[in-house]
């Protein structure tokens, strides 16, 4: 260290020093020239505040290459997630199948066929790719896919019920993660919002009553992250979507979490289903793409080809379309369905499926090679707005220490981040959201983490 800050090495002098050269080459010449200025101006405007005195050049360099690591690592990764909530919002929603993933490497990695013909050897339509493998398994009339189900429903107000009236239960207006709020959605779709009914009970006779000659449709906004309990009834899909063709205007669900097995099985309670809402007669439903379909990000109309017609050569459409990566990587999950192999590849059914004594062996095997904690029961989560208050029985393993946020916190800055949960003062780790191949890593971080701990 010095204490003259005439000392202060050039810029020049610190770029031709060898190991600023080895900054260079990992990050490149302009963001390390950046980075060596702003910490040269740090070191003299501590020095002249009287609080640091100044360093020799190979601690500039250490200074500038922590500064460099700050400002380009990437903030977007992967990380373990040991939660035991499968379709994690924050985590990423639902991970992809390995064909999937192929399919976005081949896709996303090589020119491809987005929006060329191979038969006329001119333009061709994006539409066309996920619209054909629904056709294939849900029969339905068209298709449509745009970035995401918030833009889904959007773009279906906005274009066929813009000026009009659009009449909806009054338990039905929901808002979702992010402050998505359907009332705000109609009201920027240029759509009157008709409520009926009441928070607890709506009569088929709320909606008959509300029809008039400004009514466009009736729409269904599926109650997927919450649930109202006790004295509560509503009439059946069916019978509302009847009413409202009667009434000669069209009915939409908006499903949100995009079901096309059947959860009960698993010990879930029923989600509504894709096929369920098409054949009680619903003209238009829309859902997303990552969530208990298992696929990318993406919102998917299907229905009546007259009103997805409309849909698709409006403006907004193109400003919300789905890009190239997710269309391959939804095609590639479909297939799955169309195959009958989701449960067994696609990893978020994989999961759902998951028995709970296959997770116990992984639980004990963790404690094993870890050394701390006890096995115990616990239960996972679907998540991601869907199934709420539903639980699947699963094996966590627990760790009791005295400050478990500290070692949490310690656990999420690690390589690979690990992220469990807090519940009555001890750590827990649920082995269904974990990747099998991940047992190694997980093990590996958090032998790493229980040493900063203890230190």
């Amino acid at each position: 260290m010095m204490s003259d800050l005439s000392k202060l090495p050039s810029v020049d002098r610190i770029l031709k020093d060898p190991r600023a050269k080895d900054l260079e080459e990992r990050y490149g010449r302009q963001p390390t020239l950046t980075a060596v200025r702003e910490t040269l101006e740090r070191i003299r405007k501590a020095f002249l505040e009287g609080k640091g005195d100044v360093p020799s050049i190979e601690g500039i360099l250490e200074m500038t290459s922590a500064e460099l690591e700050r400002n380009l690592s990437p903030t977007l990764f992967p990380v373990i997630n040991a939660t035991g909530v499968i379709i994690h919002t924050n985590l990423g929603r639902a991970p992809l199948s390995n064909a999937a993933l192929r399919a976005v490497q081949e896709v996303g990695g090589k020119y491809s066929t987005l929006e060329f013909d191979l038969a006329s050897g001119g333009r061709g339509s994006r539409l066309i790719h996920a619209e054909s493998l629904f056709r294939q398994l849900l029969g339905v009339e068209s298709a449509l896919v745009v970035n995401n189900n918030a833009s889904a429903v959007l773009l279906v107000l906005t274009v066929l019920t813009r000026g009009k009236k659009v009449i909806i239960s009054r338990s039905q207006l929901v808002e979702i993660g992010g402050g998505f709020r359907i009332p705000e959605v109609l009201r920027h779709s240029g759509t009157e919002l008709v409520e009926v009914g009441t928070t607890n009970k709506v009569h088929l006779f709320d909606y008959k009553r509300a029809y008039s000659p400004e009514t466009a449709a009736v729409m269904r906004a599926h109650t997927s992250n919450y649930a109202i309990v006790g004295f509560t009834s509503e009439p059946e899909i069916e019978e509302i979507a009847a009413s409202a063709h009667q009434a000669g205007l069209w009915f939409f669900d908006d499903l949100g979490s995009g079901a096309l097995l059947d959860t009960a099985p698993f010990g879930l309670k029923h989600e509504p289903m894709v096929q369920e809402s098409l054949a009680a007669g619903a003209d238009l439903v829309c859902f997303s793409g990552d969530k208990l379909l298992g696929g990318p990000q993406a919102g998917v109309i299907l229905g009546r080809k007259d009103l997805i017609d409309q849909l698709k050569v409006h403006p907004l459409a193109r400003a919300i379309r789905a890009d190239k990566m997710a269309l391959a990587a939804l095609s590639a999950t479909l297939d799955h369905y169309l195959k009958e192999d989701a449960l067994s590849e696609i990893p978020v059914w994989r999961m759902i499926s998951a028995d709970a004594n296959d997770l116990k062996v992984r639980a004990q095997s963790w404690q094993r090679n870890i050394q701390r904690g006890r096995v115990v029961e616990g239960n996972s989560m679907v998540g991601g707005g869907s199934l709420p208050g539903e639980t699947l029985p699963t094996w966590n393993l627990a760790v009791d220490v005295d400050h478990p946020n500290k070692l949490q916190e310690i656990l999420r800055v690690n390589a690979p981040a690990v992220i469990g949960r807090v519940e009555d003062d001890q750590l827990l780790f649920d082995p269904r959201t974990v990747f099998p191949e991940s047992d190694a890593d997980f093990i590996k971080a958090f032998h790493q983490a229980w040493s900063a701990y203890e230190k």
